[in-house]
């Protein structure tokens, strides 16, 4: 089953944001600003240290910019925030997180390397142990931000199991063009953007990350034209 370590991802998510509402309401208001404080600087952290893998620094900036020109030009981040403002509204919730824990989580799950060479591996070769290893961190993370966010955050499972599914469906066709340094490249995006969720959680600066999400595949747009030509 090529969507096993995708479902398993997903179920890792909605179970450690149920284990997460145990603790909702049950933090003041100054333990809840230090503990989002805390996962901002770890996330920012993590995406740190993904945005170094980069091979060619002048691609990432060209993916970062022209990715970001397309997201705006579809509306991604927009429309995540209405979807979840929907869902929000169809149960109404009193839940004012909502909206901010489902972009949120939903963005940090999907954009960070382990989800995009993860699902790769589990559709070409049936391997699930980078998508196993992620569901851990995934699970532990959902505990944290549900704690503090609602259960939005559990919603980001339908986001994960839609995005990694499709990479996965999708991942025998662009598997020749996958060669290291764009797997690099597109990894240091992803984790420039992971930064930036961390720079949100940290009220540092409201940043369109969601618009931003479709520069991580321009490295591999310019891999395949590359070969081509």
């Amino acid at each position: 089953m090529i969507l096993l370590g995708t479902v398993v991802n997903a179920l890792s998510i909605a179970f450690g944001g149920l284990i997460g509402l145990v603790f909702r309401g049950r933090i003041s208001s100054a333990y809840h600003r230090s503990v989002m404080q805390a996962i901002g600087l770890a996330v920012a952290i993590i995406g740190i240290s993904g945005a170094l893998k980069f091979v060619q620094i002048l691609l990432i900036i060209f993916s970062l910019a022209i990715g970001s020109l397309a997201g705006e030009a579809i509306g991604i981040e927009r429309r995540l925030v209405q979807l979840g403002e929907w869902i929000q509204g169809r149960f109404s919730s009193s839940d004012s997180d909502l909206t901010k824990g489902f972009v949120t989580a939903s963005l940090l799950y999907c954009v960070g390397s382990m989800a995009i060479v993860g699902s790769l591996e589990s559709g070409i070769s049936s391997n699930h142990q980078t998508l196993f290893a992620k569901s851990i961190l995934d699970g532990v993370t959902a505990i944290l931000f549900a704690s503090s966010l609602g259960w939005g955050v559990l919603l980001s499972a339908v986001s994960v199991f839609v995005y990694q599914g499709l990479i996965v469906v999708s991942a025998s066709v662009i598997a020749p063009y996958l060669t290291q340094p764009v797997v690099a490249d597109m990894s240091s995006v992803g984790g420039i953007l992971i930064l930036a969720i961390g720079i949100e959680l940290l009220d540092i600066q409201k940043l369109h990350v969601g618009n931003m999400l479709p520069a991580v595949f321009i490295p591999l747009i310019y891999g395949v034209l590359r070969s081509w030509f």
